[in-house]
């Protein structure tokens, strides 16, 4: 409990207060014009120069004390679109719901289709569509941490919306519904079944498939969300994308490691990397010129941005290679008409839950006013 008052104490006295961290140079232009905002988000955009009719359009969700402009500098998605032509979107938190610039991925109305801050996101989206005559078929969301958890929210709140997503130290949809049940879930505990993770997805949209594919991500040594998490969203959606009687392709990247689950055709639908030694945050290559190191952007030596895009046929293969993990080496070797309806259905056993501190979480947090 002595480190729960001492992290109240530290996000009270953050509570309502700018950053300390020198502002970074913002490359994004404000959305406005999107209609009612009932998630009261701010919007920011990039769309490069001469974009033509048609490009796709990539969402990306900035992590907890981040803004648009911090997110976008780190990971370098805008630098990334002025390459290989494509817009992109930033939603982005404001202190007024968050003191800590969370997305609230937890709270049963921001996360329910036609309600609240997933509203609003979707509204951006479809007004980004109409004004710069984007591809409606080559939708992306990511996003990081809380970010990555409301980009999982998306995906299956909107499902129909989206082509793919990447969640990158994130958690499934559905797994918390109060302030205390999502730092349970941030440290692995309590995480739902898989039979009760996908009804979660099925019953937040009438959405009959097919299904957004995933790209997954998370460092081994993160001690904020537990690695757990990617598990368990791999739980969610395997069923979901009619890979659960599939065994994982597994590749190594150096000392990383993807796996990847293909369907009956031997198109990839979920893949999950795990960054050797990385904490929390994005991983980024520092070598390879794309975003910058900082605060939760994260020298892993591999690019997440590049290879995200590269999952997503966003980039070309002679981008990727400018990493320092080569796109070869991402190329599982299977062969085709491997029967994978005979394969046995990967483990999932969801961790034990905790209790008796849950309601002193919760009226802790109401005290120093960061739960509403």
């Amino acid at each position: 409990m002595r480190s729960l008052s001492d992290l109240i104490s530290r996000l009270k006295t953050a509570r309502g207060q700018p950053s300390l961290r020198p502002a970074v140079p913002s490359r994004l232009t404000a959305l406005g014009g999107f209609g009612a905002n009932p998630g009261d988000l701010a919007a920011f955009c990039y769309v490069p120069e001469g974009l033509p009719a048609g490009a796709p359009v990539v969402v990306a969700l900035h992590g907890c004390t981040q803004t648009a402009a911090d997110y976008d500098h780190g990971t370098g998605w805008s630098r990334l679109a002025d390459l290989e032509r494509f817009a992109v979107l930033f939603p982005e938190q404001q202190r007024s719901n968050n003191p800590n610039l969370c997305f609230n991925w937890f709270a049963p109305g921001d996360v329910a289709r036609e309600s609240g801050e997933a509203l609003s996101i979707a509204r951006m989206i479809r007004t980004m569509i109409s004004l710069h005559g984007l591809d409606r078929d080559r939708v992306f969301v990511t996003g990081l941490s809380a970010g990555g958890a409301m980009a999982a929210a998306m995906l299956a709140t909107y499902p129909e919306l989206f082509a793919s997503g990447a969640i990158i130290a994130g958690l499934p949809f559905g797994s918390a519904a109060t302030v205390p049940e999502a730092f349970d879930r941030m440290r692995g505990h309590g995480l739902p079944s898989r039979r009760d993770l996908e009804s979660k997805v099925r019953q937040a949209s009438s959405h009959p498939g097919p299904w957004p594919t995933l790209s997954l991500w998370h460092g081994t040594a993160d001690m904020t969300v537990a690695p757990a998490n990617t598990d368990a969203l791999v739980a969610q959606w395997s069923r979901l994308h009619g890979v659960e009687q599939v065994d994982a392709a597994q590749i190594s990247l150096g000392p990383h490691t993807r796996r990847v689950w293909h369907d009956a055709a031997g198109l990839p639908r979920i893949e999950a990397f795990s960054i050797a030694g990385m904490g929390h945050g994005a991983p980024l290559d520092g070598a390879g010129g794309l975003g910058s190191a900082g605060p939760f952007m994260l020298d892993a030596g591999i690019s997440s941005t590049l290879h995200i895009a590269r999952f997503w046929q966003l980039t070309t293969a002679e981008t990727v290679q400018s990493s320092s993990a080569s796109s070869e080496s991402l190329t599982p070797s299977l062969s085709p008409g491997v029967p994978w309806a005979d394969r046995s259905a990967p483990s999932w056993t969801p961790p034990p839950a905790t209790g008796g501190v849950g309601k002193i979480i919760e009226d802790a947090l109401r005290a120093a006013g960061l739960m509403r």
